[in-house]
């Protein structure tokens, strides 16, 4: 279970981290907390030291309810932060976390190595085919809707099997346009309640049916602080809980904000496999 990333080919057998690096000033966990290259450089050199695959960088918060912001105010804060990084790090695998193409293809063009897109290409409709055209990977998330709209979305029949069916239609719209590496996210947090997160959480393993590894992004989220009725500051704990059992289920990536302690939870993971 490979993906080529700027022709390096990364083996998914081993579960790997991905490093949360947002450039936004209303992110629900640490937005606003990277204001200036010393600090950024700081924390990227902090998740790569610790054993980060990938960085992956957001200029949109897509947390439930957060403000618009214009595509050219997201190609400033995310475009400077790209040549920054590879600058310092230049073997540095950078994840560019959009939904819009433009903001893939300028952002591919200055060095970064993969597209996450919270749409699945459903909020851009040029977006699959600019990411065939990249050559790149690509995440596909599921989510309703929009950022503004998600939480009204959360009506399902069949939570799990509606999912992967979506998944299975977005998979077949970007092998069409000629996208070979895939990555699924189911969306935890994203037009689901606290109760559908944990049913998806404990059906996880059925998403391996899509044939495509899996990622999984529950890092101090509200599934885990609401439910231990504290904050996502004091998320942590529970975070490394849930990451295990993701792993478990067949999660080949973790999207994270704490990289050390993703890593403890990789290694002792492989080791319990071993």
């Amino acid at each position: 279970m490979n993906i080529n990333c700027k022709g390096q080919l990364i083996n998914l057998s081993t579960p790997k981290v991905m490093g949360i690096l947002n450039v936004t000033p209303d992110s629900f966990f640490d937005g606003g907390q990277y204001k200036n290259a010393p600090e950024i450089l700081t924390k990227v050199e902090t998740m790569l030291n610790q054993g980060a695959t990938f960085i992956d960088i957001g200029g949109y918060s897509s947390r439930p309810n957060a403000d618009d912001v214009s595509e050219q105010e997201e190609l400033q804060r995310v475009l400077p932060i790209v040549k920054l990084i590879l600058k310092h790090f230049p073997k540095t695998l950078i994840s560019i976390d959009t939904f819009r193409s433009k903001v893939a293809k300028q952002s591919v063009e200055a060095g970064a190595a993969l597209i996450n897109d919270i749409s699945a290409g459903k909020l851009d409709t040029n977006m699959l085919s600019t990411v065939g055209k990249l050559g790149v990977p690509y995440i596909m998330m599921h989510m309703k809707g929009n950022p503004k709209t998600m939480q009204q979305l959360t009506d399902y029949q069949d939570l799990t099997k509606e999912i992967i069916a979506y998944f299975a239609e977005r998979i077949t719209a970007a092998h069409q346009e000629k996208i070979n590496d895939i990555i699924i996210d189911p969306g935890f947090g994203f037009a689901k309640t606290i109760e559908q997160n944990f049913e998806l959480l404990n059906q996880l393993e059925l998403f391996q049916l899509t044939d495509q590894p899996i990622l999984a992004g529950v890092s101090r989220k509200s599934m885990i602080y609401k439910t231990l009725n504290s904050t996502s500051k004091d998320a942590l704990n529970g975070t490394t809980a849930l990451h295990m059992v993701a792993l478990q289920k067949g999660a080949k990536i973790l999207r994270v904000h704490d990289v050390k302690e993703a890593m403890e939870c990789v290694t002792l993971y492989n080791q319990l496999q071993n």
